[in-house]
């Protein structure tokens, strides 16, 4: 009988965790790991080059964030589907990824119980939910209605505030995200408006807590 191939692609900033996820998946016969990547842009570049069953990502990366990765994927890859990893269990966290495109959505203290799992149900188009966010979700369903401050912000002026955050000038931004130096700063004036903030550190502090960048 021929077992049909899941192909995954692993994305998270961290090569210990990638090394040790792609461990856990090689025990599965039916998944096989075809690439992986340590920020949500290379995600999205090399998803649409392999063309992967399911990206199995990291919300807090460097660069993009998953959440912003899966909306892209979502767009430029619709075949292929998102299964987030995550440190944390807060609800805004689970709302944002799913209401982002991702199918499944698994904590990185259950990952490696539960990862093969959630790329099969993923691949089969079901939702999948870590066992350990099953009651949360019982007592507070993870739907809309739930507001977020990033709710406020435009794509871009998420992607703006991901690389200020990460400590990138204004000309480097503009470089990166091809638009010029003025613009870049009219983004952040505005962003910060919008979320209430007063300086970067601050703005720092939103970023991690809201799972835009990493904590180190």
């Amino acid at each position: 009988m021929t077992v049909d191939i899941i192909k995954v692609v692993l994305a998270d900033d961290h090569a210990v965790v990638r090394a040790g996820l792609k461990a856990v998946l090689s025990l599965a016969k039916d998944v096989q790991v075809i690439g992986e990547v340590a920020n949500g842009r290379e995600a999205v570049r090399l998803a649409q080059e392999l063309k992967p069953d399911v990206v199995l990502m990291d919300i807090a990366m460097r660069d993009l964030n998953g959440i912003d990765a899966a909306r892209l994927l979502r767009e430029k890859c619709p075949a292929t589907r998102v299964v987030m990893l995550s440190m944390h269990s807060n609800s805004e966290h689970v709302y944002r990824a799913f209401e982002a495109g991702a199918t499944g959505f698994v904590l990185k203290d259950s990952a490696g119980e539960e990862v093969a799992a959630a790329v099969r149900a993923a691949h089969l188009g079901r939702r999948y939910l870590s066992r350990a966010l099953e009651a949360l979700e019982r007592n507070a369903p993870f739907r809309a209605g739930r507001a977020s401050p990033l709710d406020s912000l435009s794509a871009r002026e998420r992607q703006v505030l991901q690389l200020v955050v990460e400590g990138r000038s204004s000309a480097e931004i503009a470089a990166a995200i091809h638009l010029s130096p003025k613009t870049v700063e009219t983004y952040r004036g505005r962003l910060m408006t919008k979320l209430g903030v007063r300086d970067l550190p601050e703005l720092v502090r939103f970023a991690i807590e809201h799972g835009i960048t990493p904590s180190s």
